[in-house]
């Protein structure tokens, strides 16, 4: 009887299904059957398990017409004989030491079930799974998902090791559709009598690039979402049932992913949508309570209740609004002494419309450049995406605040109307804002002696106050749009650079710089700048590009000539993202890492075999590449 059955299903993964395997039979616990349980391929996967089970007599390979996933790991565990029991998905990987940890907790604990945290595997790059983070940021051995509650976000079946006996006990077993997992994991958590969570990665998850490669690609399918509400179902009973004190945390979760498939998928279909699959949706959130509720934002609230009040016509039609940017409830106001704030739209009831902690700014500039030695900004102040025009007039502040220290510099104060302008999306679009502007002035003759030395950085709020509306936040926008980042100025030896965050906030840096690029700008496809070194040192220094996603690196040459560089970066050379954005800073390397500071004012974008880049700075001023 081998330690240890790992159960792995598979259908059509031919390009992954060979390094799932050898990351499961190189694992450190050698003592271990892998039982592959093909669900009717119609690709060569079978053939390079075949040939895997050729060169290891652990491997036991089963065949089956297409039955689903579900049915493929019952069959799976017919044919297991391990004391422990493990799940892997055939077009994911295992860390080499993740059964034998997780193995080595369970013998020493006597735990039922070992968990642990689990990173997306996108391309060959791993990155942090969302779901995962919080619940496994530090270890807890006999715990329970009582006691740590963030587990309900844990209803993924395969990063986990099972005691057979307790699996057996609770009589466990898959449904055979997708979403087969959810339900299955939940109630091994909730029917544990103790459970260890390892902070440690034990699974990677992959992302698969595929169009149609995967369930959660083909969300929106009738046949997807019907089965995607049944496990939904099946688990709020087991939680019910089991664990009561959790079905709220769990509808939380359900409502803001779950919920949002559901509305968009039966948005799409309107009217025609299969009665079968509203009544699955409104089965479910009959059971949720009311505070549960409270917790959607107003705009997918509002969906979800024309869901569940089965007024498909008016949410295929205010879904389009919300899409397009049209949906902007207008915002009311009740009692003097605890203000509360309603949204108000003719479909949402009074008791769903309270949005008091959904209020929050949402500014940008418009402007920003240096007049001399003064810096001089406009900019505007949204409330979220509400109607605020009752509201009428705002005073409104401007300042700077030091991040650390918590020092503060006021830039102005006044008073301000909303007024509606068309704005420009990322993504080209022009939609109607309703906005409090705002203009400031700084100049840099106000910081003292001991504010420059200390090189801080300055985050740019605004703040408004009016008819009990307190707001405040920091100035942002969207990242790829004007304005222009101002050049760095100096003062007393001190750069003071105008900079930008990845999601677009704006700061005023306070550095010294061991390196200034003076040129920068696009040559072709490639980028290249020149400046000038405080101290080129005794080694050749190269050019470092890290990526902030995962700390990847690629290197390039430095042509040096005296204290003067010169570099070319080929853009199509450059690693190609591995999410949504990717972001590389620029060093430079002579023994150590220099970030150099950007003197100059020009930003461009550039379109290289289908990629878009962005040449820009980072907080701290130095050169950054982003790719979109």
């Amino acid at each position: 009887m081998p330690v240890l059955s790992v159960i792995v299903p598979f259908y059509n993964v031919e390009k992954y299904i060979g390094p799932c395997l050898d990351s499961i039979t190189s694992q450190t616990l050698e003592d271990l059957e892998v039982i592959c349980v093909d669900d009717g391929s119609a690709d060569d996967g079978p053939v390079v398990v075949a040939a895997r089970q050729a060169a290891d007599p652990r491997i036991r390979f089963v065949r089956q017409p297409n039955k689903g996933v579900g049915h493929a790991r019952n069959v799976g565990l017919r044919h297991a004989s391990g004391r422990y029991l493990a799940f892997v998905d055939g077009d994911d990987t295992v860390p080499r030491d993740a059964f034998g940890r997780l193995v080595t907790s369970l013998e020493d604990t006597g735990s039922d079930l070992a968990c642990g945290n689990v990173m997306r595997l996108h391309g060959n790059v791993l990155v942090p799974s969302w779901a995962h983070r919080q619940a496994f940021a530090k270890p807890r051995r006999r715990t329970h998902i009582s006691r740590h509650p963030l587990l309900v976000r844990d209803r993924m079946l395969w990063n986990k090791v099972y005691r057979r006996s307790f699996w057996d006990r609770l009589g466990l077993s898959f449904p055979e559709r997708m979403y087969e997992d959810q339900p299955v994991a939940m109630a091994a958590h909730v029917g544990a009598g103790s459970v260890d969570v390892l902070a440690r990665v034990v699974y990677h998850w992959r992302q698969r690039d595929e169009p149609e490669s995967s369930i959660t690609q083909r969300r929106l399918e009738p046949g997807n979402l019907r089965d995607r509400l049944l496990s939904v179902l099946q688990t709020a009973d087991v939680l019910g049932r089991g664990a009561p004190e959790l079905k709220g945390d769990f509808d939380r979760d359900t409502l803001d992913i779950d919920m949002s498939v559901a509305v968009e998928a039966i948005a799409g279909l309107g009217s025609s949508a299969d009665p079968g699959l509203v009544d699955l949706a409104v089965r479910y959130l009959d059971g949720v309570a009311p505070e549960a509720w409270q917790s959607l934002p107003y705009e997918q609230r509002l969906l979800v209740h024309l869901l569940h009040r089965r007024r498909l016509d008016e949410l295929t039609e205010t879904f389009a609004d919300a899409e397009a940017g049209r949906l902007r409830p207008k915002v009311t106001s009740t009692g003097l002494l605890r203000r509360r704030w309603y949204g108000r739209h003719p479909a949402m009831p009074g008791h769903l419309a309270e949005v008091s902690a959904e209020l929050k700014l949402r500014s940008r500039l418009v402007s920003l450049d240096w007049r001399e030695s003064v810096l001089s900004g406009a900019g505007r102040a949204a409330v979220g995406t509400f109607d605020v025009s009752d509201v009428r007039r705002v005073r409104m502040n401007v300042w700077l605040r030091e991040r650390g220290s918590g020092a503060t510099v006021p830039l102005s104060e006044g008073l301000s109307a909303p007024v509606v302008e068309d704005v420009r999306q990322e993504d080209g679009r022009l939609l109607e804002e309703q906005a409090f502007p705002f203009r400031f002035a700084f100049d840099l003759e106000t910081f003292t002696k001991a504010q420059l030395a200390r090189r801080g950085l300055w985050d740019l709020y605004v703040g408004i106050r009016g008819r009990g509306l307190r707001l405040e936040g920091r100035v942002g926008g969207p990242r790829w749009l004007p304005p222009l980042i101002p050049e760095p100025r100096r003062r007393s030896g001190v750069w003071a650079v105008p900079v930008r965050g990845v999601k677009g906030a704006w700061s005023l840096r306070l550095r010294h710089a061991q390196a200034v690029i003076g040129e920068c700008g696009l040559d072709g496809d490639d980028l290249v700048f020149s400046g000038e070194m405080a101290d080129v040192g005794d080694g050749e220094p190269v050019l470092r590009l890290r990526r902030r996603n995962d700390g990847e690196e690629m290197y390039f040459p430095v042509a040096l000539a005296g204290r003067d560089f010169h570099a070319r970066v080929p853009l199509a050379d450059i690693d190609e993202r591995v999410s949504r954005e990717a972001w590389w800073e620029v060093l430079i390397d002579h023994g150590t890492a220099i970030r150099p500071l950007v003197r100059t004012a020009h930003r461009a974008v550039a379109t290289v075999a289908e990629r878009r880049f962005l040449i820009d700075r980072g907080e701290d001023g130095c050169l950054l590449l982003a790719e979109r």
